[in-house]
């Protein structure tokens, strides 16, 4: 058997192994695995309105362009009474 200078290599070797590792692997990042132009620009992203009217105008935008997506579907696919409703007709 080794003895104790082996049992202490051993136990050096166990802890820095994964120091080295993790100090190899972890250093530098952002350059090793950047990729260019990954994320979008801030001019580009969609902005996320805050004020009152901002709100109003942008519900107003979805509700056009839902009402426009509807009547196109509809004279695609013709109407039925639960699509022009909404509501079927139970009586």
């Amino acid at each position: 058997m080794g003895g104790p200078n082996l049992e202490i290599f051993k136990f050096g070797m166990y802890i820095m192994f994964p120091i080295a590792w993790m100090y190899y692997f972890g250093t530098n990042l952002e350059n090793r695995f950047s990729v260019p132009d990954f994320w979008p620009k801030a001019e580009n992203t969609y902005k996320i309105p805050f004020e009152r009217e901002e709100i109003h105008g942008e519900l107003e935008r979805l509700r056009q362009r839902r009402l426009e997506r509807r009547r196109v579907r509809l004279e695609k696919g013709g109407s039925s009474a639960v699509e022009t409703t909404g509501k079927e007709d139970i009586s």
